[in-house]
């Protein structure tokens, strides 16, 4: 009697050279080997989403956020927004300009909205936005199951924005910026991770695994 044997990266990789598949290896951080679907610049170690497959962790991506009990078109929209919002005692400037994000017709009318009116931001903006940001993904990933399930996807491989235009959020025109949106998605792929699954999940699978073994008896 033989014991079966895993195949190895070599092998494996030829395997999809065979089948012209888009993909590669990455290893879990259990050690175990695993394949992942690879688009555009994505490769076993990092997972790029300014644009192709990932783009859904992209502010600029058409998912709704409700946020500060408001309905924002993209998160991007909510982000742009905070910068002049801070509470209900906003003075009507910098109220009129948040509603005029929050209605923006697209992410880059909002961008560029705020853009012209920077000069009246808050004051403690460059202090509050890393955290609003990432409040602001895990509100997305949170009512959005697309969302999470694609980031969740993702594996263990490194988070990039490949924004040429952003060195602070993305890794900017050199490729060599700080990358933060990537960073900030990490942190709430982690978390997801780490979040208990609702007893609803836990008890349709353990149904699901019974009824299998009926069914093979």
């Amino acid at each position: 009697m033989t014991s079966e044997t895993k195949p190895t990266i070599q092998q494996i990789e030829a395997d999809m050279a065979d089948d012209g598949a888009t993909r590669a290896i990455s290893l879990r951080a259990d050690g175990s080997i695993e394949t992942v679907e690879c688009h555009g610049l994505d490769n076993a170690r990092q997972v790029f989403f300014y644009e192709q497959d990932f783009y859904v962790l992209s502010n600029f991506s058409a998912f709704n956020l409700h946020w500060r009990e408001c309905t924002f078109p993209t998160s991007e929209h909510a982000y742009h927004w905070m910068k002049f919002f801070s509470g209900p005692t906003v003075d009507g400037l910098r109220a009129s300009i948040a509603e005029s994000i929050r209605f923006a017709p697209s992410a880059h009318v909002a961008f560029k909205l705020a853009e012209e009116s920077k000069r009246f931001r808050r004051q403690d903006w460059d202090e509050v936005k890393l955290g609003i940001m990432l409040d602001i993904l895990r509100a997305k990933a949170a009512q959005h199951e697309y969302v999470a399930r694609k980031l969740l996807g993702t594996g263990e491989r490194e988070l990039i924005e490949n924004s040429w235009r952003d060195d602070f959020w993305g890794w900017g025109p050199n490729r060599d910026g700080q990358n933060m949106l990537g960073k900030l998605w990490m942190v709430v792929r982690s978390e997801l991770r780490a979040k208990p699954r609702p007893l609803e999940e836990l008890l349709s699978e353990a149904e699901a695994a019974d009824s299998f073994k009926e069914k093979k008896l």
